[in-house]
């Protein structure tokens, strides 16, 4: 099943490919409904799915790549796939984003619209892809995959300065998975001791990059030891030190973490509204999910080594980017920053390293997925009706767009982390997780909490002039229309979920305790 929901974008790709141009009302239609597919099969799963359990589900192994190496052994890639609760919520989100992006598209894109939608569905099925792969291989060649769908949906369909945002995405990600491909490169060095290869036959060594075996405690161990044949040192770091750091930096590039952000502002104020929308709600999630899912689980000693630097990351990036949210008069620039400090709150969640970090980070990443889609769609709504973003160029907006207003004040309010919306759930399992960690110092935990003052000063305040006093728009005589029923329907979904989240996380948690209980449990064990 998670074979087909790989394959299924991409064969709605190879028919929308195939439909000549006389046929291109149908492009939006193939593509919705591949997306629409998608997401019923991603909910079908959901169904089929036993929370009560820890163990990777609807796993599946075939031989892909085998390499005789002589006296080092035997190479093996596999294509294994398998997912747990963790796997399970970013494959509903990825669906129903996926769904709403290309349902949000219609008007905003108006040239190239079969290259448009090809292109989103190879975006989607990459993004399954990461989300399903328990080899390091075939995660990483999922990974390297994303880049070039995004970087031309960016350069050909963004704004006036779209050639230089494409390539510095580019660029910043392509080094991150520079790093992330010398990180496999030395997990596998450390994996053969050419000491003990001399008593054991070749067809004895094998060398493999799936996932779920690296995680396992004593894989672990085996390659510390390993690892230690190795005397080499960087700045004084270890072996496993320095492939850990390789993977966090990698990761970390595509969260985004402080300092390594500056490319997702750029990236957000030239790409289109619904670009911007996949951008921020999943692809920023793909980072999270390799420290979540390979660095730190692979890398416990490490990550526990480097708590310090997690969490000071964290807060940095909370901070840092409330700070510049709070600066910005772009609206959507803002937005974008706002994106930097909720990330922050991930890193947070994970440096703590108890269970109740570690569910919080995994519920804002979820909770975030659907509020920066919101907000993206607002800032869109916006520009497209008026050919503007700049904040002071609006006033009093809810006397024009009453329902407007209502979707704006709710998805501030939610993203800024009031009771009964699911980032309030999501911050306090985190605060609870970094206040009771023995790895995070309590002064860390309590500057990271200004950072809500921040981001509810640059919420109201933005809400304040837009919304407020007299109605005005820059070089605009006549009202604005309200929202159209394309757009309520995206916002109601949105806004529901938001809501559902909030006041009943448990539905959430069920399916991410068993997950995050057992890398927990890795940490446990490289403490003792």
């Amino acid at each position: 099943m998670l074979s087909v929901l790989l394959l299924l974008p991409l064969f709605f790709c190879f028919i929308l490919l195939c439909l000549s141009k006389r046929y291109q009302y149908l492009y939006r239609l193939v593509t919705l409904a591949s997306t629409l597919g998608a997401l019923f099969l991603s909910i079908y799963l959901a169904y089929l799915f036993n929370y009560q359990t820890e163990a990777y589900q609807f796993f599946y192994k075939a031989d892909w790549i085998s390499l005789a190496l002589g006296s080092f052994g035997k190479l093996s890639i596999d294509y294994c796939v398998g997912i747990d609760g963790i796997s399970l919520s970013l494959l509903l989100l990825t669906s129903f984003i996926c769904f709403i992006a290309v349902w949000n598209s219609e008007g905003v894109i108006t040239e190239k619209h079969k290259a448009y939608y090809s292109l989103i569905l190879l975006l989607q099925s990459a993004l399954i892809g990461c989300f399903i792969s328990l080899d390091l291989f075939l995660f990483y060649l999922f990974f390297e995959l994303i880049l070039l769908p995004m970087y031309f949906l960016i350069g050909i369909w963004g704004g006036p300065r779209k050639e230089y945002a494409s390539i510095k995405f580019f660029l910043y990600t392509l080094l991150g998975s520079i790093f992330i491909l010398l990180a496999i490169i030395a997990l596998y060095i450390s994996g053969f001791d050419p000491q003990e290869s001399a008593s054991l036959r070749a067809s004895d060594i094998v060398h493999t990059f799936r996932i779920d075996i690296l995680q396992v405690p004593g894989h672990i161990l085996q390659n510390t030891m390993l690892a230690e044949n190795y005397p080499y040192t960087i700045f004084g770091l270890t072996y496993r030190e320095c492939t850990f750091l390789l993977l966090f930096v990698g990761f970390i590039i595509k969260l985004p973490s402080v300092p390594l952000h500056t490319w997702l502002p750029d990236a957000h104020v030239e790409a289109p509204t619904p670009v911007s929308v996949l951008l921020a709600a999943i692809l920023l999630k793909v980072g999270a999910y390799g420290l979540i899912r390979i660095a730190m689980p692979i890398f416990p000693a490490e990550a526990l080594h480097f708590s310090w630097l997690i969490s000071g990351l964290g807060v940095a990036s909370i901070l840092w980017g409330a700070y510049n949210a709070l600066a910005q008069n772009d609206l959507k620039k803002m937005i974008a920053y706002s994106s930097v400090s909720h990330m922050g709150y991930v890193l947070l969640g994970l440096a703590a390293f108890n269970i109740e970090g570690l569910v919080g980070a995994v519920y804002q990443m979820v909770s975030h997925g659907l509020l920066s889609a919101a907000l993206f769609l607002i800032a869109g709504v916006l520009y497209h009706r008026t050919h503007t973003r700049n904040i002071d160029a609006f006033g009093g907006l809810a006397h024009a767009m009453p329902m407007y207003a209502a979707v704006v004040t709710i998805t501030f309010f939610a993203s800024l982390g009031l009771p009964c919306f699911s980032a309030f759930v999501a911050e306090i399992m985190i605060f609870l997780g970094a206040f009771s960690s023995y790895y995070i110092p309590k002064w860390l935990t309590i500057m990271a909490i200004f950072g809500l003052i921040l981001t509810a000063g640059y919420f109201l305040w933005t809400l304040q002039r837009m919304f407020l006093g007299k109605y005005y728009v820059h070089n605009l005589k006549d009202k604005i229309a309200d929202l159209k029923y394309e757009e309520v329907i995206s916002f109601a979904f949105l806004l529901f979920l938001v809501i559902i989240l909030g006041v009943f996380p448990q539905l959430l948690i069920n399916y991410l305790q068993p997950a995050c209980k057992t890398i927990v449990e890795m940490y446990h064990i490289a403490i003792y």
